[in-house]
């Protein structure tokens, strides 16, 4: 494999001439630079790029952490974030934590090791206050999950209206025994708020609020055949749901017709995010702006490493949307 000796020696020129060639230094001649450019070929030499990049303290990676790679809302958000960091000429790091607090803590260990030059939080399983010490090593952004304490750009939905629009259709549709599921386990905000608009429709329609009505940390297929049976074997039935997630919604219609059951007519289900199978399967859900989320976040971030300014608390809120479909 050749050096950069070696293609110093076919050029006819020092190293430091070559390097300020490969490094495009401006003051050089073209000459030189063809001379070099020549060698290089010949020689099949590649630059180093890590090299080059711990050079110029940039690693032009960006890390982004999700819970679970598998849902469907969390790979189209990393989708639309990575088309707009190779468009700037960054390159992404994907980093499961599978909703687990050391792992997000042993992550953030990348950022303060210099190993990328920002991170985003799709999902946050530490307290803000664990996260703020690692600002000193890099810049992080805030998407989907957030605090509103962190002094750090946030990408994000007012969750309380999700949770709101979602079950003020229930009741507008005639339903009073309502059941609510969290998708997000943990300290997730995003799951407190969306409750709290549960809580909200479910208290101005003058509505009871059942403990054995309320569920939490269902976020798959399987969760929701699982909650299905939780439901199924209560003495007081539910006559509606909402769910957290198109795939517990999903999980759950399908044992629901399994045992018998019509939706809407004997449960209406309505779930969140408005996923692909949402669609195929006729499913009423509360939509969220995937795309422009994923986008709004990386932009925030690219700002952040190009300003190299830290202290920007921007708050982008993007809205919801109500899609009604055959399930409610």
């Amino acid at each position: 494999m050749a050096t950069i000796s070696d293609v110093a020696k076919r050029a006819g020129l020092s190293r430091t001439t070559v390097s300020r060639v490969i490094n495009q230094h401006p003051y050089v001649s073209e000459d030189k630079k063809k001379l070099v450019e020549q060698a290089m070929l010949e020689l099949k030499y590649v630059p180093n790029s890590n090299a080059q990049k711990l050079r110029k303290q940039s690693t032009e990676t960006i890390a982004v952490y999700v819970p679970r790679l598998t849902n469907p809302f969390f790979s189209q958000l990393v989708e639309t974030m990575e088309e707009v960091a190779v468009e700037e000429g960054f390159q992404l790091l994907l980093c499961q934590t599978r909703y687990n607090k050391q792992q997000e803590l042993n992550y953030l260990q990348i950022l303060k090791g210099k190993q990328i030059d920002g991170l985003i939080l799709t999902s946050m399983e530490n307290p803000w206050s664990e996260i703020e010490p690692y600002l000193l090593y890099g810049p992080i952004v805030l998407c989907n999950d957030y605090d509103y304490s962190a002094r750090v750009p946030i990408a994000h939905l007012d969750q309380v209206m999700g949770g709101y629009i979602g079950t003020k259709h229930l009741i507008d549709r005639g339903h009073e025994a309502i059941v609510y599921c969290s998708s997000e386990p943990g300290i997730s905000r995003v799951s407190k708020d969306r409750q709290e608009g549960y809580i909200k429709a479910m208290q101005q329609a003058d509505l009871k609020i059942r403990p054995e009505w309320m569920f939490s940390d269902q976020f798959t297929v399987e969760g929701g055949k699982r909650l299905f049976y939780r439901i199924h074997h209560q003495k007081d039935r539910p006559t509606a749901i909402f769910t957290g997630s198109d795939e517990v919604a999903a999980g759950l219609i399908h044992e629901a017709r399994k045992n018998g059951y019509r939706v809407p007519e004997d449960l209406a289900v309505i779930g969140f995010d408005d996923q692909p199978i949402a669609e195929l399967m006729g499913l009423t859900t509360v939509k969220q702006p995937i795309d422009r989320l994923g986008k709004t976040a990386m932009e925030l971030m690219i700002q952040q490493i190009k300003s190299k300014k830290m202290g920007d608390a921007r708050r982008v809120e993007l809205p919801f949307e109500l899609i009604i479909r055959e399930t409610t």
